[in-house]
């Protein structure tokens, strides 16, 4: 675990998007509008692995904080945990870009919607708190 918490340092923050595509899947009729990423350090157990806690705040298709857990790698941060109900959605994979958090929304496919070759949801945020996470722990 402890590599994983090194690797994870570079992600923790609270992330304020700044720039995102709005997603419009036909299948679904609704808009995605993703508005902040907030990557904790607190543990969690999935499965036989531990990961860490985060939250995924929408706007739209309606106001919606979604409890995510998540991993740190040497060159990017995978967000899971996304309900099947809210889309066919895989996670986020994010990496860093000097000071911002570029990420795109993973698509799965086992869930049915088809998704066209080169369809993709990308955002870039900014930290809006370098020390604290929005929860208050220290990273």
């Amino acid at each position: 675990m402890h590599l994983q918490a090194r690797f994870a340092q570079r992600y923790v923050g609270h992330w304020r998007v700044a720039r995102g595509d709005t997603l419009t899947l036909p299948e679904l009729g609704d808009r995605f509008k993703l508005v902040d990423v907030d990557l904790d350090t607190g543990r969690v157990a999935v499965d036989r692995t531990c990961r860490f806690s985060g939250t995924l705040i929408f706007a739209v298709p309606r106001a919606e904080t979604l409890a995510v857990t998540w991993e740190g790698q040497p060159d990017q941060a995978l967000i899971h945990g996304w309900p099947a109900d809210l889309g066919p959605f895989a996670g986020i994979g994010a990496t860093r870009v000097g000071d911002s958090l570029v990420g795109a929304i993973l698509f799965d496919s086992r869930l049915g919607v088809e998704v066209r070759p080169g369809v993709t949801a990308r955002f870039v945020a900014g930290r809006l708190s370098l020390g604290t996470a929005r929860n208050g722990r220290r990273p």
